[in-house]
């Protein structure tokens, strides 16, 4: 009963835990409205034409990552879940992918399944665990990982970016005499992993840190699995918008987004060198910075307003050149599939 308690207590005074449905609802009215314009509730799907229903839903992760030059992303491979062992470590030697690794569905969003896996035993355990088709990727070791929100106007020579987003991995701090158990029960953000962290071999529970010791307890940067989202606006600049705008016109039909990537530092993105792309997230991202603790709500809700408006604008210029948006009979036939995934996900 305390755990419940407290888990409620911890996302009802921060926003940023609240479910999707209640952040979003203040912002349907300005949905309509602009569906009204478009005369389409669909026409997100215009705004990335290369990119299934616009990177709205259900896209596929490694569809996006062939349209990406391949110096931009780390070496990606797509399983099929009926492979055998033996298969996919061919494909990982020839991929030149070596342990550790990134394991994560082709079709998934908000860190679902994602695993970090070292050695073969623990890849055979995930394929055995995954009914559908997944990625595995080369682990990105870059210390400083962000995500990057992206827009171009299609009528426009140049693009921008919009929000930068620092990921602050989930971790705790050692006192010298409490156990990283009891780190991550006294730490909120921790604490709303507790029960799935516990249940992860890798984490050493009864280990007790040095003073001032941190231990990352989440590998990747999935808000959903604790990453503390923070607002890095500031180092918006030129060189920036310079850098990110030149990979992105590199990218058929991409005008509207978010990059997630690890970098090695600031100054290197910034000079367009020693990065890595993650992820590309089309017409359904976010500009993660309203995430930042504290972040009022109001404001955030201006802030996805603000980007409603340019997903619009891209979607209409889109469709002014031909591109059409997605039929009703089309989104329903996608919805179908998204459903038999997730009906066969709910086995994992």
């Amino acid at each position: 009963m305390f755990y419940k308690l407290k888990i409620f207590y911890i996302k009802l005074r921060s926003w940023e835990y609240w479910p999707m449905w209640i952040v979003y609802m203040p912002l349907g009215l300005y949905y309509t409205y602009l569906a009204i314009r478009a005369r389409s509730f669909f026409f997100f799907s215009a705004s990335n034409p290369s990119i299934e229903t616009g990177g709205m839903f259900f896209e596929s992760k490694w569809s996006i990552f062939k349209l990406i030059p391949s110096n931009y992303y780390p070496a990606t491979i797509l399983v099929d879940p009926k492979m055998d062992l033996s298969v996919i470590e061919t494909k990982l030697k020839e991929a030149d992918i070596h342990f550790p690794i990134i394991a994560k569905p082709d079709r998934g969003e908000r860190g679902w399944c994602v695993k970090k896996l070292h050695n073969s035993t623990a890849l055979a355990e995930y394929l055995a665990q995954t009914p559908i088709p997944f990625l595995i990727q080369t682990y990105v070791d870059y210390p400083v990982e962000l995500s990057v929100f992206y827009y171009r106007h299609p009528n426009s020579a140049k693009g921008t970016v919009t929000s930068v987003t620092y990921k602050k991995l989930l971790s705790v701090v050692g006192d010298g005499f409490s156990t990283i158990e009891a780190l991550m029960r006294k730490n909120d953000r921790a604490f709303l992993q507790y029960r799935r962290l516990k249940k992860d071999s890798q984490i050493q529970l009864n280990e007790v840190l040095p003073v001032g010791e941190e231990r990352v307890l989440v590998p990747y940067g999935n808000h959903v699995l604790g990453t503390m989202f923070i607002d890095f606006n500031h180092i918006i600049d030129d060189a920036l918008i310079s850098s990110i705008d030149a990979i992105s016109k590199q990218i058929e039909g991409f005008y509207f987004g978010r990059y997630d990537l690890r970098c090695a530092s600031i100054d290197d993105l910034k000079q367009g060198k020693n990065f890595a792309i993650l992820e590309l997230n089309g017409a359904g991202a976010e500009p993660a910075h309203i995430y930042h603790p504290g972040f009022s709500f109001m404001k955030a809700q201006k802030v996805l307003m603000q980007h409603f408006k340019m997903l619009f604008d891209a979607a209409i210029a889109n469709q002014q050149t031909g591109v059409s948006f997605m039929t009703y009979q089309a989104y329903t036939q996608t919805k179908k599939l998204e459903k038999s995934f997730k009906l066969q996900v709910q086995k994992l």
